[in-house]
Order: structure tokens, then sequence, then C-alpha cells
């Protein structure tokens, strides 16, 4: 193919005379997406992955285009993206064009064109549905960022209308303990993105459509999470020593509504606590105490998130430590510390939760 370096000819191109039979309609809070794709085998698997956001049609606000099939060569001048802090691999290549922006997969060849509203995914999505999945939130993410909010590195649950955040630096648990507080009966609000939008009496939380990719440990430590993990692997991951099990690099998919049941995952309410996870694996007693976010920006860091490749910005995106401390205005702040114990945590933030 000739290389054309302006993102809706090469969309066009791309999608030129493939048929897209295949549909998965989607609402994500205030906004409605239609994906459209040439492989049933991904619509299928959409499907089920999104189940609890699954809608009838209608207009959409949001298209995005899956074809299965080989990329072809487009003559693009891609620049690594280097890998996160603590991370070696890289697994991303990028480019903006007048339109737009390509970002490809090293590991898989999965290519990403969007821009200007079109949006599409290329390459063997078939055999990497996680990453079409991921494109999809993607899409939401960056429409509410490009709407006002920020975006947070941060797990969420709610009960009614009282929705609680929860963070803290790389392997702190945040997911473990949401999934601690919706064995406990709460709502599943997101597992690791939140974006915040300011406002009074508090800020609103919107999560995205992704279930819990966890690791063995938060399983095995989970009575309605342990069905995941096969006999075998169970009777191997219990004789690993306890740190070895907690930074074992093997993840599975929790999917919220075909464990907990259906309407337990939501993805906007008001945010009126967010928990901040300092804790340490030393056995001392767990201690929850409120803070003033204003004098710990130390924490808030473990709050802030980075928007990564997927998102162009649309309206000067660029916050700063005291934008998201004042987006916090109206919103009470926790510090977890001492000893790990996820059961006292649980039962520290259900009591926040069931009182508020």
């Amino acid at each position: 193919m000739e290389a054309k370096h302006d993102c809706a000819e090469l969309i066009g191109r791309l999608t030129a005379g493939i048929e897209t039979p295949h549909q998965v309609c989607l609402t994500m809070g205030d906004c409605r997406f239609r994906i459209k794709t040439n492989s049933e085998r991904l619509a299928l698997e959409l499907t089920t992955y999104f189940a609890p956001f699954l809608s009838t049609g209608g207009e959409a606000e949001i298209l995005i285009t899956a074809l299965q099939g080989e990329v072809p060569e487009l003559g693009l001048a891609f620049q690594v993206k280097e890998p996160d802090p603590g991370k070696t691999k890289i697994k991303e290549e990028w480019i903006d064009i007048p339109g737009g922006r390509v970002i490809r997969k090293r590991l898989t060849g999965v290519h990403f064109l969007f821009g200007e509203g079109r949006n599409l995914a290329v390459g063997d999505c078939e055999g990497n549905p996680n990453q079409i999945v991921n494109f999809v939130n993607n899409r939401f993410i960056e429409r509410k960022l490009n709407d006002g909010c920020l975006l947070a590195h941060a797990a969420g649950v709610a009960v009614c209308e009282t929705g609680m955040a929860m963070a803290g630096f790389s392997g702190m648990g945040k997911s473990t303990l949401a999934l601690h507080l919706v064995s406990k009966g709460v709502t599943f609000v997101s597992n690791d993105r939140l974006m915040i939008r300011p406002g009074k009496p508090c800020p609103t939380m919107f999560g995205v459509a992704k279930h819990p990719r966890i690791n063995p440990g938060t399983a095995l430590h989970n009575p309605d999470l342990t069905g995941i993990i096969s006999p075998e692997d169970s009777v191997r991951f219990q004789t690993m020593p306890p740190e070895e099990l907690w930074n074992l690099e093997h993840k599975y998919d929790a999917l919220i509504d075909q464990i907990f049941g259906p309407d337990r995952f939501i993805l906007q309410c008001p945010m009126r606590f967010l928990v901040l996870l300092n804790w340490h694996r030393d056995g001392s007693p767990t201690r929850m105490e409120e803070i003033d976010i204003r004098t710990r920006h130390d924490l808030l860091a473990a709050f802030m998130k980075d928007t990564g490749l997927f998102f162009t910005p649309g309206n000067g995106y660029a916050p700063t430590t005291s934008d998201y401390a004042e987006a916090l205005d109206g919103c009470r702040v926790f510090e977890v510390a001492g000893g790990v114990d996820f059961d006292q945590a649980a039962a520290d933030c259900l009591h926040l939760l069931e009182n508020a």
C-alpha cells in the first residue's frame, strides 16, 4: 500500500470493501457506542465482556470499527513509547499524523487509528480481544477528559448514591480491597481508572467498563473468587510463599456480573470518599485516619494518572497537583496505614459508606 499520512484516508483505505455485519451497542453513562466488526467471534467476545452495558441500538455518539485481518505496510515512521517506570518491555509505537494518531502494538501487531471522531482497530482482534476492550474504554476516557474530568489511578465502589474511590501506589491492593467490598454487597464502579468531575456538594466519579484482572493472591483470599482458579493451580499457588504469590505475574478476568450477579456494576455516582492505601506487610495494626489532602501531596501522587497514548487532548488537558486537590473539594479523604489487613480495611470502608 502506498503510504498516506492522513488519518481519514488511511482509515478509508484500510476499511474499503470490507463488510462489517456484526455490531455491539453499548451505553456507558451518558455515552452511547456502536462497535462494528467483520468478526462474529469478536462480537460475541465483546457482548459477553460488556454485558452490563449492552443497549438495543439507536443513535451512537462514538463509532468504532474493529477489523480482523492482516495489516498491510503503512509506511509510517513510528516512534517508540518508552516503558513506564519500573518496566523494561517496549509494548507500543506511535505516530501523530494529520487528523489523528496511529498506535501499533509491538507484541501483537494490532493497529489503532483514531482522530476527529474516527476510530479503527485492525489486525488480529480475535486473538487479542482485551486490546479491543481497552480501545473502547479509552474512547470513553477521552470523551470524559475532554468534557472537563480528571483521570485518576483508582478503583471505585458505591452504596446507593455514596461512592468511594480507593488509590495507592503500585501493589498496595486497591482492586483487592474493592472486591472485598463487593463481596460484602456494595456495587462495583471501576477497577483501575476513574474520571473525576469537580462539582458541588462533592465531585462525581465515572468508572471504566473494565472488569478486574486479579492475581492469584486476590482470588485465593476471597471465597467469591476462588472458582476462577483451576483446582490444579489452586494447589500450586497455596504452597507459594506469600510475597511470591502476591507478586506473581498471572492474571484472571473477574467478570463482575457473572460472579456477583446482575446490577452490581455501574459507571457513575457522587464521590463522597477517597481512601488512600499507604500500608505495609509488616504485621502491625491497620489504621484509618482522615487527612487534609491539601497538605498531603505525597499521597495525592498515587491518585493522579497520566493519560497515555490513547488520549489526544481537545481542551488543553494538563492538570496540576493543585487541580487534583481542588477537584476533591467536598470529598472526605482517608489514609490507611500500618499493616495490610483487607478484612479490617473493608470493615472500616463499609462503615463509612453505610453511615454517610
